[in-house]
């Protein structure tokens, strides 16, 4: 859903937008990755080339891991929301979820630009969870690198 919300709002603004996405098993509780292909001119594959992200807008912070990871390099802006997300075999005792300092210093590794966002803490404050993607694309327009506004 927050990609086609960045989709339209940058779409709306004259620029030519392509997403693609793949769907991990989302229906069990797998990964769900949007790549956003954003140009004034052409329209680009689906797909972001390994390496060569801009920008890696992250719901959950091992997914900014896993994404940043192939798709990331040093100059790679990174949003990533604070609240994790346990997956089964951390909820089943099989493996250890890092602590949030751990991820921290692993994400600030792999970019010099990165900002952890309490989103989903805020939405739960506002009465809906669900309202963090709305956080973080307000965050996203935030850093400036995207013709954004608030409205």
């Amino acid at each position: 859903m927050a990609s086609k919300i960045v989709g339209n709002m940058l779409s709306a603004k004259g620029l030519q937008v392509t997403i693609g996405e793949t769907f991990g098993a989302s229906q069990r509780g797998g990964s769900v990755m949007s790549h956003l292909r954003i140009s004034t001119a052409s329209t680009w594959s689906p797909q972001i080339p390994k390496g060569n992200a801009h920008m890696v807008v992250a719901l959950e912070p091992i997914e900014a891991l896993r994404v940043l990871t192939v798709y990331g390099n040093p100059q790679t802006k990174a949003l990533c929301n604070t609240r994790p997300i346990q997956p089964v075999s951390v909820i089943c005792g099989d493996t250890i979820y890092p602590t949030t300092e751990e991820l921290k210093q692993w994400l600030e590794k792999l970019t010099e630009n990165v900002w952890f966002v309490d989103a989903t803490d805020a939405a739960v404050k506002l009465g809906n969870p669900i309202f963090g993607n709305i956080m973080m694309i307000g965050a996203l327009s935030a850093i400036g690198d995207l013709p954004m506004a608030r409205e």
